[in-house]
């Protein structure tokens, strides 16, 4: 023990005796210098980009400036080009564009010609059964149209910014909610809003967590998502300024490897992500794991439902994904898409009141008065929530299990051949 003290004083004594010999402005720039630098190569190293990643586009901005490269870039980028100008803009050429708002009104029935036309364009391809992900509907069904036409005449104009100018669209979205809180086992301090759209809604639960994260005082969120979940939790990670940990699927399963997920986790992790089913693979990820992980490590679970959120709820025998599973606390689900409803209406639900209300926004100081919105929009299409309203009490619960039934088979018989 005295020979290493003895080691110690002489280490400093002989540190002491060099640093006298420095200039002391020197000695003190060079300090400031160094931590400085250090702080800061720190900082990029925790934050949502990460040096590694950083100095990678760095390298690669650098390579494309050498002129081979760029003329290879380029020659391939034209290619692309070319091959989406055939398949989308391939008879833009015998149509006319509008460019300016006309001087004098048009009639309505020049209007509805004109709108005839527009329609007489998109073909009736995705009405044939042969496009996947786009169009969930049967247009063919005059008696729901007619249904979606008296629903636009009434709520065209609605806007649930507003609450007290139209309570109805604010009670059809509360009722919206609380019908898809139920069809997910929620409780009754389930909670959630409306969305436009699939993305929305899991930028909406990216943004409540990383609010969460921020006032437990980390500074730089993490959430750790399958390498198969959708790109949208890759588009919040950009947004909200969150680092995307991914852990690769399973090679056999193509459900994400728990055990990685696990030693992603670190001290910064503001949620976990699971799917339900995933985008590329159609795998369910193991939630009630995923779930279980989360209250190890007091991490909020979102499972991305958007694609099996209104089949799953009508199945047998389908594995736990939803509030049912501890650690579960927020969920997104299109309605857009299996709910039938017409598109331009999603959810996002929550185990309870705390996780909504960091998704929220509320600014006191604004010279305008109090500004505040449950979602990131502002102003909303209450015609979308009326919509979305009016579709699942049209279809009903025998609907939804009749069409989740028929999913299931023509999957099976694609999968058996």
């Amino acid at each position: 023990m005295e020979l290493a003290t003895d080691v110690v004083l002489h280490i400093h004594d002989k540190t002491v005796s060099q640093l006298q010999q420095v200039n002391p402005l020197l000695l003190t720039t060079a300090t400031v210098v160094s931590t400085y630098s250090f702080v800061y190569l720190w900082n990029l190293h925790r934050d949502d980009i990460g040096i590694r990643k950083r100095l990678l586009r760095r390298f690669f901005s650098i390579v494309k400036c050498v002129p081979w490269v760029r003329r290879k870039i380029n020659d391939e980028i034209a290619k692309i080009e070319e091959s989406l100008h055939k398949t989308i803009h391939e008879h833009d050429g015998e149509h006319q564009f509008l460019t300016q708002i006309p001087t004098k009104a048009m009639e309505a029935d020049d209007l509805m010609k004109l709108v005839e036309e527009y329609s007489e364009l998109e073909g009736p391809r995705y009405l044939e059964g042969r496009v996947s992900g786009a169009v969930f509907n049967d247009e063919k069904d005059l008696e729901e149209m007619r249904v979606y036409e008296e629903v636009f005449k009434k709520f065209a104009w609605s806007n649930p910014l507003w609450p007290k100018l139209f309570p109805g669209v604010r009670k059809m979205e509360a009722e919206v909610i609380r019908m898809c809180c139920s069809l997910m086992h929620g409780d009754e301090e389930s909670c959630g809003t409306m969305s436009t759209g699939g993305t929305i809604s899991i930028l909406l639960a990216c943004l409540a967590h990383r609010n969460r994260a921020l006032k437990k005082g980390i500074r730089f969120p993490e959430m750790v998502i399958p390498t198969s979940a959708h790109a949208a939790f890759t588009k919040a990670a950009e947004v909200f300024r969150i680092r995307a940990v991914r852990v690769p699927v399973d090679p056999q399963t193509f459900r994400v490897d728990l055990k990685k997920m696990k030693s992603a986790i670190t001290s910064r992790t503001c949620m976990l992500v699971g799917s339900a089913p995933n985008f590329p693979f159609g795998t369910m990820d193991d939630i009630v794991t995923i779930g279980e992980l989360g209250l190890a490590y007091d991490i909020p679970v979102h499972v991305d439902a958007c694609l099996g959120g209104f089949i799953l709820p009508f199945i047998e025998d389908v594995h736990p994904f939803d509030f049912s599973v501890p650690g579960v606390c927020s969920i997104s689900a299109d309605t857009h898409k299996y709910g039938l409803s017409p598109k331009g209406s999603s959810v996002v639900l929550y185990r309870n009141k705390e996780y909504l209300h960091n998704q929220y926004f509320c600014d006191a100081d604004w010279q305008g008065g109090i500004y505040a919105s449950s979602t990131l929009e502002g102003s909303r299409s209450g015609l979308n929530i009326a919509l979305c309203w009016a579709s699942l009490l049209f279809q009903g619960f025998d609907k939804y299990k009749k069409h989740s039934q028929s999913v299931v088979e023509t999957t099976k018989k694609i999968r058996d051949g």
